[in-house]
């Protein structure tokens, strides 16, 4: 199989030919606007990600690769070292984002139901992105920039494992994908009065890791045509939520079925089965 074959393979939309010996951004199927894709190509191997989807890389080789074990200890520990500089910039120019960003009103907002919302604005080559901070451990560590379209990007090289953007300071911890996702259940928890801490975690393999590391809470799933939110969540082992139509996240749900409709279904798989928020 040729690279390129394995990388579409795995979700990665390569629309220019392979570039190597460098890990290279890229779109997927699950996010064709995005850059969430990740490849490194060095002739008889090669590496692929779809960190939406997947927890590491994985490898290909063709079938005249042979196993160097110095070589490939030596490349890895390359990459390594590229990782961590490039996460470290990353970090840098999400600061000076987040400098240079005022407070405003944002299109994404206004079309995801929440016209009075205001978010962070960076003013960039005549675009105004909104900036959504990405924390680990309370350390910024980048963010995600969204167009008036809605396109999302990430900046290049920045950690993604166990980054989240919290919402809400106290309560019940729910676990979810996207921004828009969050006000949703923000939106609906206020309206069944329920205190809340809404991890934001910006892929559904981020939503298994950070929410499998807390004893307590739910995640809101989205339903995803490939399965993957759902799975994600059965694998964090939490109770979920999850629209009753295929490719819908809670927003979209709330969207279409009003407040009510939305928060009624989000308090009754809080006190489903016995449970209770502080359970």
């Amino acid at each position: 199989m040729r690279f390129e074959d394995f990388a579409r393979l795995h979700g990665l939309i390569i629309k220019t030919g392979i570039v190597p010996n460098r890990w290279v951004a890229t779109p997927t199927e699950g996010h064709p606007n995005g850059s969430a894709g990740r490849y490194k190509f060095l002739g008889d191997v090669g590496w692929v990600m779809d960190w939406t989807a997947m927890d590491k890389p994985v490898m290909w080789k063709s079938e005249n690769w042979s196993y160097d074990k110095a070589a490939m200890l030596q490349t890895k520990q390359s990459d390594d070292a590229d990782r961590r500089k490039a996460a470290a910039e990353a970090a840098k120019k999400a600061n000076g984002i987040l400098q240079k960003s005022t407070v405003g009103s944002h299109p994404y907002l206004t079309r995801k139901g929440f016209p009075s919302e205001s978010g962070k604005i960076w003013d960039v080559d005549g675009s105004r992105k909104l900036v959504v901070p990405m924390r680990c451990a309370n350390r910024l560590i980048g963010c995600q920039l969204i167009n008036d379209q809605g396109e999302k990007k990430f900046l290049y090289g920045q950690q993604s494992k166990g980054a989240e953007f919290t919402i809400g300071t106290g309560g019940v911890p729910i676990f979810c994908e996207g921004y828009a996702t969050g006000l949703s259940i923000r939106a609906a928890m206020k309206a069944v009065n329920v205190s809340y801490t809404i991890h934001v975690c910006f892929s559904a393999s981020n939503v298994k890791f950070i929410a499998s590391s807390n004893p307590r809470g739910i995640v809101v799933a989205d339903f995803d045509l490939n399965g993957v939110g759902e799975k994600a969540a059965k694998d964090a082992d939490k109770p979920y939520w999850l629209s009753d139509t295929i490719g819908e996240d809670f927003n979209d749900y709330h969207l279409r079925v009003g407040l009510f409709r939305a928060s009624q279904s989000l308090k009754q798989l809080l006190f489903s089965n016995g449970n209770s928020p502080s359970s």
